[in-house]
């Protein structure tokens, strides 16, 4: 039987649904003796410390860094490249670092650029539009999957550590190209972020507020619900995820034009061609 990752100090920057998650589950399965929480909102920090989510919590990621065996980037994707600088020379030596930001090959140029061996990006496929410690529960990622973005520069023995310790949790892990996870994580995550802002804006500068609680359907409701996400979180990551995040809206542009052409020119067969072309790529998904 394979013994699962056991760490004396683990640290989590960023106490929020991912990196508390994240640290409920690693005290549940023992797999750190101490969690150290770093955080920019002490107001954050202190109910991370309350519902039991760290063991200790400092605003200072080069204190908090202090003594880790492992080291968790759980910030906003934008602040990701900063702090790693900062912490970097503080880290003790060996220590396996690795990050759940949802845009990897940026992430991942800097730290091989910096020298970074024992850095392996990550991204689980987990969350929700809710955010910070308060949100935090055990058993996020049990069952979800998990992206590890190497590269043929990273060290293969922090790849298996971090993989183990996702697996010691639940979560299914696999490996893709970090560029390539930046184009399809484009597609299928951040479009549909990006369209259900979209719909909301087109919805409520035609209709007041009123009007849309009195007839939204069910499908107004599902395919809006994601546009409640912190609105920082998405300015960063498609600012940092910009050449693929343009590339997928052209596509997703023509989609619709093709769609709009139909609908003026009255081509009903086409229009249900569409949809029942679209009908059957989910089905199968």
């Amino acid at each position: 039987m394979q013994m699962k990752p056991h760490f004396q100090r683990v640290t989590i920057i960023g106490v929020g649904l991912i990196g508390g998650s994240l640290a409920l589950d690693l005290k549940e399965k023992g797999i750190a003796a101490e969690i150290v929480g770093v955080g920019r909102s002490r107001e954050n920090l202190d109910l991370a410390l309350s519902r039991r989510i760290v063991d200790r919590a400092v605003q200072d990621p080069v204190a908090g860094v202090k003594d880790a065996e492992f080291v968790v980037l759980a910030m906003p994707v934008s602040t990701i490249i900063p702090t790693a600088r900062k912490i970097l020379p503080a880290l003790k030596p060996g220590a396996f670092l690795t990050d759940v930001g949802s845009v990897k090959a940026p992430i991942v140029k800097e730290m091989e650029k910096a020298g970074v061996i024992n850095f392996v990006g990550g991204h689980p496929l987990a969350g929700s539009e809710k955010g910070g410690a308060g949100a935090a529960r055990a058993g996020l990622f049990a069952g979800n999957r998990v992206i590890l973005t190497p590269t043929k520069k990273t060290d293969s023995r922090v790849i298996r550590v971090v993989q183990e310790v996702w697996e010691a949790i639940g979560a299914q892990v696999f490996c893709l190209d970090p560029k390539e996870h930046d184009l399809i994580l484009a597609a299928v995550s951040h479009l549909p972020h990006a369209v259900s802002a979209s719909l909301v804006q087109a919805v409520f500068r035609r209709f007041s507020g009123e009007e849309v609680r009195r007839t939204g359907a069910g499908s107004f409701r599902d395919l809006s619900r994601i546009s409640a996400s912190p609105p920082e979180l998405w300015r960063d990551i498609l600012s940092l995820n910009r050449e693929p995040m343009l590339e997928i809206l052209a596509d997703f542009r023509k989609r619709l034009a093709e769609l709009e052409t139909y609908i003026k020119e009255g081509k009903s067969e086409k229009i249900l061609e569409f949809f029942s072309e679209a009908k059957k790529y989910r089905d199968a998904f």
